[in-house]
């Protein structure tokens, strides 16, 4: 579930805020020793990495601890947020200029009793904001890989999850490998492997879907198609465990065509309606945001993106093409 409009209230960087996030399982959030790291010569650059998103396969209801909960299996792609600390090159003690990613440094620093080296900060991105890419999110955890690299630290994801539970909704961008996750409350409700690829061809509509001011809305729908959100989830994930990718594609269209009912996008019935004729495994969108795209189980061919090119330029639309997945 990525959007602009996806952060949560600001939470002051302390042990006792970060320690007491209502929205985390008790067990992720214990307290930790307080650990005091050498760093690194001066000079060296130390670089956190973390992958974003197209939208996700599926994104619907679900119930968990007697309440009905947002759901959703991100779809990663192979783009990327990259942040890099170079030792000895500026002040003590500098966060990130990024306001989200000063406060998860300073979230990582309070929880660790660790205080940076000098040295300057620097990010690059491939992902848009705003528009369904988790760009908020990748930045952050690619944020905290970092420091974890800086301090000589096992990365943990218990600790990315405590951090961002403070600061946004997010995906679960910090795995590498398909989760089914509630954005919410930080919560991995199962995890399903890397067993999964597609080849995408994609377009992004205009605009940007704030996910706070639509989750009324949203779960309006999700109560009214409550039975098709599950029976298309039961065989999404039946996909999944049988490593099936055209199952997995059938059943992110199915999310796809439900979420058009409550969140439209200009382009998906064009798009849905062209599926067959380019050969396409099915259709994903970005849920809250404003991707809309093709999923391939084979790389489409030179003609085929040629064709795929030309048919999305005449929807007003550059096409782009990236993998998706980990298979």
């Amino acid at each position: 579930m990525t959007s602009s409009g996806q952060g949560g209230a600001p939470v002051p960087p302390s042990r006792t805020a970060v320690g007491t996030a209502p929205q985390t399982d008790r067990a992720v959030v214990d307290a930790r020793p307080v650990l005091r790291v050498p760093c690194a010569r001066d000079g060296r650059t130390f670089s956190g990495v973390c992958h974003g998103t197209l939208g996700e396969l599926f994104q619907g209801p679900l119930r968990h601890e007697g309440e009905q909960r947002i759901a959703l299996v991100s779809f990663p792609v192979d783009r990327h947020s990259w942040v890099h600390f170079t030792r000895g090159a500026g002040p003590p003690g500098a966060l990130p200029a990024g306001e989200k990613t000063a406060r998860a440094a300073g979230l990582f620093l309070e929880r660790y009793g660790l205080t940076l080296p000098p040295g300057r900060w620097s990010a690059h991105s491939d992902l848009r904001v705003g528009v369904g890419m988790a760009s908020s999110t990748a930045d952050i955890v690619a944020t905290l890989r970092c420091l974890f690299r800086i301090f000589s630290l096992p990365y943990d994801p218990r600790a990315v999850i405590e951090v961002l539970s403070a600061i946004e909704r997010a995906d679960s961008v910090f795995l590498d490998e398909f989760a089914l996750y509630l954005s919410d409350r930080h919560r991995v409700v199962r995890r399903m492997g890397t067993a999964i690829a597609f080849h995408t061809a994609f377009i992004t509509e205009a605009g940007t879907v704030d996910t706070a001011a639509v989750t009324p809305l949203l779960l309006r729908h999700y109560l009214r198609r409550s039975a098709d959100y599950e029976r298309c989830l039961t065989d999404l994930l039946k996909g999944f465990s049988a490593a099936d990718p055209a199952a997995v594609a059938r059943s992110a269209t199915t999310s796809a065509a439900l979420s058009q009912e409550v969140l439209p996008k200009a382009t998906f019935e064009t798009v849905l309606a062209h599926r067959e004729e380019f050969g396409a495994d099915g259709v994903f969108v970005a849920h809250t945001g404003c991707l809309v795209g093709y999923l391939f189980a084979r790389r489409p061919s030179p003609a085929l993106k040629d064709e795929l090119s030309g048919f999305f330029h005449t929807l007003g639309h550059q096409c782009s093409f990236a993998q998706g997945g980990y298979g």
